[in-house]
């Protein structure tokens, strides 16, 4: 294993702060995980270094980094590996005596831990030492042969389970998602609910193992067994080897479907729907022929979209409904786009459902919050076009919301003026803005900004001059004034209700 095969890793979710291509390449023959400021005689030639920086303090400053970084070069280190918890960031200092040593310096993010590092590099090395010849492999080789031939036979995960672990006793295990959904268990093992199974994930108990495929951080597989040590590390790294075998020919299957779910997307969001051609689609989902449908658009984080990394995320929290058909594709702008078979009036349901199993999904990447939108059921294939409508204005309601937890909204979101301005597209809002604002929004004049204020302060209490004037610190006077001038320069009533209105959703339009 080399320092670079780490960064590419997901499911770590480390960065590069510095190194050259010679230093990336270099190959990896341990872990040490040390706070010293002096650590050179724990060190061994070929290891990554973790550290948490505890040692390192802004008085010592360049002195101190410089110091350790020697010491690690000295020591034959090929990586130092600084995690962000301490001191919220990497330290420049630190970066600058790295170059200078020539220390490949990865920044660790407070929610990756040095445990899933450390195991990282260790079931690489023992992965590739299954990988020898035959007299190499862990698992007995009648073993192997009757998972080959299960495995050609298109066995079920669960099947597979049993059968790998069969000959040790079958030990309790559970193939686990990042966000704690079961997709198997061994025969007897006990039932764990996803919130749970997430936490034992990210836990110090017992031991996981990450089944590597083509996946991303939101539907990557994970061997869990509760019992640490019941299984040779060797014998668990095969185990997981014919599972990534296992995912990947489902992932062949699947990737025959997406063109499919990909046209129905694009059938439901045209301008005019074809009711012939959005019956076809939803067929070759097989979705055809249902009392009802529900779309859902989500995004990830408030302003991206997320494309590939949000259909695996909006995929990997429907699949924690149990017996909900649905197909998801990229739709404009990298959202996601989820066409779910539902029953009349399902709405709500679906959106609290959903709701449940969004937290658990934002926590297999606490840095990006999903948000999603979900429809109303429309009862046939017409109806979609107008169910995406209204998903996408709940999804900006869901991103308008001044939070950074991942969240689901409905239409019944939608309950005052600026959640419903948000649904409203960025140049039709531009023109609103400027139509009934824009006298007030001439450059390069102060009385214009000053005014601005005014009528934000003045329309936020309500129209009372008494505290508008207390809250900008001026006389009321003032306040009469700069409203006078307000009303005469936009055409404006502020003693209209509806003037009202108008100029607070232009507001809102900035």
């Amino acid at each position: 294993m080399h320092v670079d095969h780490l960064l590419r890793l997901d499911r770590l979710d480390l960065s590069l702060v510095w190194g050259d291509e010679a230093l990336l390449g270099q190959e990896i023959r341990g872990v040490t995980a040390t706070d010293l400021e002096a650590p050179a005689r724990f060190l061994q030639p070929g290891e990554v270094v973790l550290s948490g920086l505890v040692w390192w303090s802004r008085d010592g400053g360049s002195d101190k980094a410089d110091r350790f970084v020697s010491a690690l070069r000295g020591a034959g280190a090929v990586a130092l590996l600084a995690g962000e918890e301490t001191h919220g960031a990497v330290p420049v200092e630190l970066a600058d005596a790295c170059r200078r040593h020539r220390i490949a310096l990865i920044a660790v993010p407070a929610h990756t831990s040095f445990r899933a590092i450390t195991e990282a590099v260790y079931l690489r090395q023992w992965g590739e030492l299954s990988r020898r010849p035959a007299d190499h492999f862990a698992l007995p080789e009648n073993v192997r042969l009757d998972l080959d031939r299960a495995l050609e036979a298109d066995a079920t995960a669960g099947e597979l389970l049993d059968r790998a672990f069969g000959h040790l006793g079958t030990p309790a295990c559970h193939l686990l998602t990042g966000s704690g959904r079961t997709v198997a268990r061994t025969t007897g093992s006990a039932e764990l609910p996803a919130h749970r199974a997430a936490e034992l994930l990210r836990g110090a108990h017992g031991t996981t193992v990450r089944v590597e495929a083509d996946d991303t951080v939101f539907d990557a597989w994970h061997l869990y067994l509760p019992e640490p040590g019941k299984v040779p590390p060797r014998v668990l790294q095969e185990i997981a080897e014919l599972l990534g075998r296992h995912r990947r020919r489902q992932d062949r299957h699947r990737a025959a479907r997406l063109a499919a779910c990909a046209e129905l997307m694009d059938a439901a969001g045209a301008p005019r729907p074809d009711a012939h051609r959005l019956h076809g689609a939803l067929a070759s989902c097989g979705l055809g022929d249902r009392a009802a449908y529900t779309v859902v658009v989500a995004v990830l984080g408030p302003h991206g979209g997320g494309g590939a990394d949000a259909v695996a995320a909006l995929t990997e929290a429907l699949r924690h409904l149990p017996s909900v058909s649905f197909a998801v594709a990229e739709g404009l702008g990298g959202e996601a786009m989820a066409v779910v078979a539902t029953h009349e009036g399902a709405g709500g349901e679906l959106r609290e459902r959903l709701g449940e199993a969004w937290p658990l999904v934002h926590a297999c990447r606490p840095v990006a919050a999903p948000r999603a939108g979900v429809s109303e059921p429309v009862a046939a294939e017409r109806g979609l076009n107008s169910a995406l409508v209204q998903a996408r204005y709940a999804l900006s309601a869901a991103r308008a919301a001044a939070t950074s937890e991942a969240r689901v909204a409905g239409l019944g979101d939608l309950d005052g003026l600026e959640m419903l301005m948000a649904g409203i597209p960025v140049d039709v809002r531009n023109a609103y803005r400027e139509t009934v604002l824009g006298p007030l929004l001439g450059s390069g004049r102060g009385s214009h900004a000053m005014l601005l204020e005014t009528l934000e302060t003045f329309l936020a209490h309500d129209c009372s001059w008494a505290r508008t004037a207390e809250a900008l610190h001026v006389h009321v006077n003032t306040v009469h004034y700069r409203v006078a001038r307000i009303e005469a320069l936009t055409g404006r009533d502020l003693s209209r209700i509806d003037h009202k209105t108008d100029l607070r959703a232009a507001l809102l339009c900035r």
